[in-house]
């Protein structure tokens, strides 16, 4: 019954598609997804994902294995994997003998707080973690038996059972599956210490410490990793994350609370959230640490009167939110201090303590109908709001315009609908929702590039240049910037000033496979073959399935001669991306110089399928038209293929192109159809007058006398 009603509050978003950082973990990373080398690869490199969670990378790997990307399989898996979360929550304290265990986990199914962690694809991590961590602590109890109330002074003893060390075995794989999905799990061997303290009312170093080192060695060098990788790899470094750590104390502070007053009152919650201006000289932001302060403190005090168990859940909550409350940078402090999927695993101490509250204080009235009217009322709320939450995740526009209307000055979101709305070909209104983050945030150097790529768009090329200026100005390591500034340059025929860019964009960023693919162009362009195909390679290596680079690269090598070469790159340019109407035509380019016509035509046909008014395609077909009416070799000739062929010509041409109208007339005469041939040359003559091209003007009074005299012609220097 849970299931279904955790299905339905997400049901908004089942069909969701990929939004925000979720093709970071799916499309963008297709070529770690492709075989086993990327899933090696996700493995033993720490930075070949976003963060090091090899095992959310893995699910991610699977998933593309079964079905590609479509999404409605991801938000199931997500939606289950919570499922199966709440019901481990729901039995974990059920072990605990914790009151309310089932009101604890109905909350924590069906409360919009958590939406974010599911219906958000790249917050697998999360929902994956969870079910991991908890197995963990539940095997781990089996081990210890901390959910024992009374002390047992044989505990030593029991710890040495067989079942109780594969119990342990089962913890120790549990928590490290539980790290390698998400490394905030290292939270759990402290968690399992507190646990014992909160059951026992001491920890004891044999019995309790000892066994958790080896965890708490894994969680440390996770923590570390993490860090690392948070500051080096995602880029937490700079003046956004400069806090003193008097600042990082009211950061923490005000986190807490604010996360906590989510939990209970689960209003005005949004994907990205106002940043704070943190300042350790207002005095009214100290109240936050101090209230957060004074309530352990209270606790504590009163562990005797109300017991431990109070205690334990605000320091569980706290502990766990520790690696997102400013003390560590975390790089998504860029936009926000706080955000709903951090607070995933913690709010489990408070929804555990508040349903064992209420329960106990029905219990102390014997007030069960209440309890139950209570649960009636309040879970039905949670399950409506969780859905209306679910709905912004249905697709990334819909994302972004909701985070606009409930935080307007957030300009991650203005900057990504403005380039939603570039992509949908809307320029002018992206250009005005870029201009809007400009006016929210004017060093963002991602807001004039994006409006440079609009410019662009609009054929504006020198503001375009300048616009790129100024994102280089401001962050002149940005190698997308000098990409685009390259790409421009090129355009205005400024070629060793758009080389240098794209070698810059390079020198900041090696395996930029498009900026490669770009500089191979130009030197091939330049006569620099070789080198050329060194850049494409490089593309390859990059990203094997990369369609441009392998069609750049069968151009290369029929330049060379290597035209057998050149057919297979081709081919695997077309596999790729089957309606890449220029490698059609270059391949049946390439197949028509191999002698195999047939197929040479059926790829000029599949280019002009995709791309109508493809010249080259055209002249592609309208040259072997040509060959078939007039070779003299009667074994090449086809009068009635030629015909085809050449009416396909003309058609596609608008009938305004005098060489194709003459290949027409050559196969009518070839087929015998000698009034079509003369009535057609006579229309090619006058096209030809026309548009004063002497040459075939001559050409066809010779051939027109032909088809006049009843012979068809034949071209001596016609040939395949």
């Amino acid at each position: 019954m849970l299931v279904v009603a955790v299905f339905f509050a997400y049901q908004p978003a089942l069909h969701g598609k990929f939004i925000w950082d979720d093709e970071s973990w799916t499309s963008n990373i297709s070529s770690l997804l492709r075989d086993s080398s990327g899933l090696r690869l996700m493995w033993c490199k720490p930075t070949a994902l976003q963060q090091y969670s090899p095992l959310t990378g893995t699910t991610f790997w699977l998933d593309h294995q079964l079905w590609g990307f479509w999404t409605l399989p991801y938000h199931i898996e997500n939606v289950l994997l919570h499922s199966f979360g709440a019901l481990l929550f729901w039995r974990l304290l059920r072990r605990l003998q914790v009151p309310g265990a089932w009101l604890a986990g109905a909350i924590f199914a069906l409360h919009p707080v958590n939406t974010e962690s599911v219906a958000w694809i790249t917050e697998r991590k999360n929902v994956l973690s969870l079910p991991l961590y908890l197995g963990a602590l539940m095997a781990y109890g089996h081990f210890t038996r901390f959910w024992r109330t009374d002390p047992d002074p044989a505990s030593a003893i029991i710890n040495s059972l067989p079942q109780c060390r594969g119990a342990y075995a089962l913890a120790f794989f549990l928590f490290l599956a539980a790290l390698l999905a998400k490394s905030t799990a290292f939270s759990l061997p402290a968690v399992i210490l507190l646990i014992c303290w909160w059951k026992q009312g001491r920890i004891r170093w044999q019995a309790d410490v000892l066994p958790t080192l080896p965890f708490f060695m894994f969680a440390v060098g996770f923590s570390l990793l993490t860090s690392w990788l948070e500051k080096h790899h995602l880029g937490a470094i700079g003046t956004d994350w400069n806090n003193s750590l008097s600042e990082r104390c009211l950061i923490a502070g005000r986190a807490l609370w604010f996360y906590a007053g989510k939990l209970f009152w689960p209003a005005s919650l949004t994907f990205i959230y106002p940043r704070w201006q943190i300042s350790a000289g207002i005095w009214w932001q100290w109240i936050f640490p101090i209230a957060a302060l004074t309530v352990m403190v209270t606790l504590w005090c009163l562990r005797q009167r109300i017991g431990r168990g109070p205690l334990v859940a605000v320091l569980f909550f706290s502990g766990t939110l520790f690696p997102v409350l400013g003390f560590m940078n975390v790089y998504f402090m860029r936009y926000s201090f706080v955000c709903d999927h951090w607070v995933y695993l913690s709010s489990l101490g408070i929804i555990a303590l508040s349903a064992s509250v209420i329960v106990r204080i029905v219990k102390q009235f014997r007030l069960l109908a209440l309890l139950w009217g209570f649960a009636a009322v309040l879970l039905p709320v949670l399950t409506i709001l969780t859905w209306c939450q679910s709905r912004m995740y249905t697709d990334a526009e819909t994302l972004w315009r909701t985070t606009i209307n409930r935080n307007p000055a957030c300009w991650l979101a203005s900057e990504n609908l403005g380039d939603i709305l570039l992509k949908k070909g809307m320029v002018n209104e992206a250009i005005a929702q870029l201009q809007q983050t400009l006016a929210i945030q004017p060093d963002d150097a991602v807001a004039y590039n994006n409006i440079g790529m609009a410019l662009v768009q609009k054929g504006q090329l020198d503001e375009a240049i300048t616009n790129y200026q100024r994102a280089l100005a401001i962050q002149p390591d940005y190698a997308l910037a000098h990409y685009n500034l390259g790409d421009v340059l090129l355009q205005k025929g400024q070629v060793d000033e758009a080389v240098m860019q794209l070698q810059q964009a390079l020198a900041i960023q090696p395996e930029f496979a498009e900026a490669h693919n770009n500089l191979g162009n130009i030197l091939l362009q330049r006569g620099k073959t070789d080198e050329a195909i060194a850049n494409f390679q490089q593309v390859l290596a990059i990203q094997p399935d990369y369609a441009p680079a392998l069609y750049n690269l069968g151009n290369a090598l029929f330049l060379k001669g290597q035209t057998d070469e050149a057919i297979i790159h081709y081919q695997r340019a077309l596999a790729i991306q089957p309606d890449y109407a220029k490698a059609h035509n270059n391949l049946g380019t390439a197949l028509f110089q191999k002698g195999q016509v047939s197929e040479a035509i059926i790829h000029f046909q599949k280019a002009l399928a995709f791309q109508p008014g493809f010249v080259e395609a055209q002249n592609g077909l309208a040259h072997i038209a040509w060959i078939l009416a007039t070779s003299p070799d009667p074994a090449v000739r086809n009068g009635a293929k030629a015909i085809e062929l050449a009416e396909q010509t003309d058609q596609l041409s608008g009938g305004m192109n005098p060489a194709m109208v003459a290949t027409l007339a050559a196969a009518y005469a070839e087929a015998g159809r000698f009034p079509e041939a003369i009535t057609t040359a006579q229309r090619a003559m006058q096209l030809a007058t026309g548009q004063n091209n002497v040459a075939l003007t001559a050409a066809l009074e010779t051939q027109l006398k032909l088809y006049q005299a009843g012979s068809p012609f034949r071209d001596t220097g016609a040939s395949r």
